[in-house]
C-alpha cells in the first residue's frame, strides 16, 4: 500500500516532475506541462491566424512550427513596421535557419513595443502557452494596420483604374457634354449684343455721364431710360412694334445731339425695318433652338442626378486639370521654341567669332577614348566583384549550416529537458507496472485464501461426523499450514534478494552521481581555461600588431 501512495502522489494537476542536474551535480526539479494544454493553445493560435487572414494555417501538410512561425512573420510584415531585419520565412527549413529566424523574430518584437516577452527556445520548442499572447497581440496589431490602410489603398486603386478605364456612362456623358457645350456656344453667339447704330463723329459731346450711358445703350438697341416720352408711350399705347419704337427713340436722341444725324437715320429707316423683320425670323429660329437646348439640358440634368455626385465632381476637376495642362503645355512649347532660337543664335555667334578649334576637338576625342576604356574596366571589375560575391554567399551558406557553440549548447539543453521528461514518464510507467503486479499477486493470494476458507467451511460438518474423518481433516489442515509456511519462507527469501539488489543499485547510483559531479566540474574548469586561453591569445595578437 505504501507503493500505491507513492505512485499516485502529484505536486500539481496537469503536470509531471522530471529529474535534471545542474553543472554542480545538484538535483533540479523541472516541471513540464502535458501535451493537452499545448494542443488547446495551438488550436486557439491557428484560429486567431485564420481570423486575421493567414489561410496557410489550414494546410494539413505543414508542421505546427511552419504554421506558427509563418503566421508570426506574416503578421509582422502586415503591420508595415519599419525594421532593419530580413524576415525571410521558408518551409521545411534547416535547424540553423529555424534558429536564425526565431532569433530575428524575438529581436523584432521589442522594437514593435510588444508587451509580452518571448525567447527563441520557446518558439523552437513549440511552447504554445507562451506563444499565444504574442500571437494575439500581433493579430490585433495587423487588423488595426489593415483598417488604417484600407481607405488609402481603395482610393489609390480607384485612381489607378480611372487612368486607363472608363465606364459606358462616362463615355455617353462626354458625348452629350460636347453637344451641350456646342449648343450653349451657339446660343451665346446668336444672342450676343450687336451694335445697330453708330453716333457720328461731329455730334456734340453730352454734358453728363447718364446721357452718355443712354446713348451707348441706344446704339445696342436698348429702348428704355431715354426720355419721359418713351416711358409714356409704353404705358399709354401698350404694345408698339420694334420697327416704330426704334425710329422715334433715334429721332429724339438725335434732336438732342445732332439734327443732321437724325435726318440720315430717318432716311435709313426702311433698311432698318427690313433688318428688323429678318431679326424677328432669326429670333423665332433661336427660340426653337433654345427649346431644344432646354430639353437636352433637362435630360442631362436627369442623367447627372442619377450619376454619382463624387464621380461628376472628379470629372469636372479632371476636365479643368486637362485644360490647365493643355494651356501650360502650349506655353511651355512657346518658351522652348524661343529658348531654342536664342541658343542657336548664341551658338552661331560663338562659331562665327571663334571658328573651329581643332585642339579642343582632339582633346575631347582623347577624353572620350579614356572614358570608354575606364567604362570597360569598370564593367570587368563589376563582373569580377559579382563572381566574388556569389562565392562569398555560397561559403556563408555553408558556414551557416554548421551549428555554432551557442546552437550546440541550446541543443544540449533541449535534449537534457527531453531526456528528463522521458525518464520521468518511464519511471512513472514502471511504478504503475509494479503496482499492477503487486495488486495482481495480492488478488491471487486473496482468491486462494477465500477458496481455502470455503473448502474448510464446506467440509467441516462432514469431517466432524466421525473420528476418522476428523483425523484426516486435521492432517489436511496441517499440510495446508505447512505449505503456507514454505511459501512464506520463499517470499522472505525473495524479499531479501530484492533488498540486496536494491542496495547494490543504490551504491552504483551514488558512484555515478560522484562521476557526474566530477564531469560537470571538469567541464566548468575546461571552459574557464578556454576563456583564459582566448584572452591570452587576443593579448598576444594585440602586442604583435602593435
Amino acid at each position: 500500500m505504501a507503493a500505491t501512495g507513492f505512485v499516485f502522489h502529484r505536486t500539481r494537476t496537469g503536470s509531471t516532475l522530471g529529474v535534471q542536474y545542474d553543472q554542480e551535480g545538484q538535483l533540479i526539479q523541472v516541471e513540464s506541462r502535458e501535451d493537452e494544454d499545448q494542443s488547446v493553445k495551438l488550436a486557439e493560435i491557428l484560429e486567431l491566424l485564420l481570423v486575421a487572414g493567414y489561410f496557410r494555417a489550414r494546410i494539413k501538410g505543414l508542421s505546427p512550427f511552419d504554421k506558427v512561425v509563418g503566421g508570426m512573420t506574416w503578421c509582422i510584415t502586415t503591420c508595415n513596421f519599419d525594421i532593419d531585419v530580413d524576415l525571410l520565412f521558408q518551409e521545411n527549413s534547416t535547424i540553423g535557419q529555424k534558429i536564425s529566424l526565431t532569433e530575428k523574430i524575438v529581436s523584432v518584437l521589442p522594437k514593435m513595443k510588444c508587451p509580452h516577452r518571448l525567447e527563441p527556445h520557446q518558439i523552437q520548442g513549440l511552447d504554445f502557452i507562451h506563444i499565444f499572447p504574442v500571437i494575439q497581440w500581433l493579430v490585433k496589431r495587423a487588423i488595426e494596420t489593415r483598417e488604417e490602410m484600407g481607405d488609402y489603398v481603395r482610393a489609390f486603386s480607384i485612381s489607378q483604374f480611372q487612368k486607363s478605364h472608363t465606364f459606358p456612362e462616362d463615355k455617353e456623358l462626354l458625348q452629350k457634354k460636347d453637344k451641350a457645350v456646342k449648343a450653349v456656344l451657339d446660343v451665346l453667339e446668336v444672342y450676343k449684343p450687336e451694335r445697330k447704330y453708330r453716333r457720328q463723329r461731329d455730334a456734340g459731346l453730352h454734358l453728363d455721364e447718364e446721357s452718355r450711358v443712354h446713348s451707348t445703350l441706344l446704339e445696342y438697341g436698348r429702348r428704355y431710360g431715354f426720355s419721359k416720352r418713351c416711358k409714356q408711350n409704353k404705358e399709354d399705347e401698350g404694345k408698339i412694334s420694334m420697327s416704330e419704337a426704334v425710329p422715334d427713340a433715334i429721332a429724339e436722341v438725335l434732336e438732342e445731339d445732332n439734327l443732321q444725324a437724325a435726318e440720315e437715320l430717318k432716311v435709313k429707316h426702311a433698311e432698318v425695318k427690313a433688318c428688323n423683320e429678318e431679326a424677328k425670323r432669326s429670333l423665332l429660329e433661336a427660340t426653337e433652338h433654345s427649346v431644344k437646348l432646354e430639353s437636352e439640358m433637362k435630360s442631362l440634368e436627369e442623367i447627372e442626378e442619377q450619376a454619382d455626385s463624387g464621380l461628376m465632381e472628379t470629372l469636372r476637376a479632371l476636365v479643368m486639370m486637362n485644360e490647365n495642362l493643355k494651356q501650360q503645355e502650349q506655353q511651355f512649347r512657346t518658351h522652348c521654341k524661343e529658348e531654342m532660337a536664342r541658343l542657336q543664335q548664341n551658338i552661331e555667334e560663338i562659331n562665327s567669332a571663334s571658328g573651329q578649334d581643332t585642339e579642343e576637338e582632339e582633346r575631347s576625342q582623347l577624353i572620350d577614348q579614356q572614358h570608354n576604356l575606364d567604362r570597360e574596366r569598370l564593367q570587368k571589375i563589376r563582373l569580377l566583384m559579382a563572381r566574388r560575391n556569389r562565392e562569398v554567399a555560397i561559403l556563408q551558406r555553408k558556414i551557416d549550416e554548421v551549428p555554432s557553440r551557442a546552437e550546440l549548447t541550446q541543443y544540449q539543453k533541449r535534449f537534457i529537458e527531453l531526456y528528463s521528461q522521458v525518464s520521468a514518464t518511464h519511471k512513472e510507467t514502471k511504478q504503475f507496472f509494479t503496482l499492477y503486479n503487486t495488486l495482481d499477486d495480492k488478488k491471487l493470494y486473496l482468491e486462494k485464501e477465500v477458496n481455502l476458507l470455503n473448502s474448510i467451511h464446506d467440509n467441516f460438518q462432514q469431517a466432524m461426523s466421525s473420528a476418522a474423518a476428523k483425523d484426516q481433516f486435521l492432517r489436511q489442515m496441517e499440510q495446508i499450514v505447512e505449505g503456507i509456511k514454505q511459501s512464506r519462507i520463499k517470499m522472505e527469501k525473495k524479499k531479501q534478494e530484492n533488498k540486496m539488489r536494491r542496495d547494490q543499485l543504490n551504491d552504483e547510483y551514488l558512484e555515478l552521481l560522484d562521476k557526474q559531479r566530477l564531469y560537470f566540474k571538469t567541464v566548468k574548469d575546461f571552459k574557464e581555461e578556454c576563456r583564459k586561453n582566448e584572452m591570452l591569445l587576443s593579448k598576444l595578437r594585440a602586442k604583435g600588431a602593435s
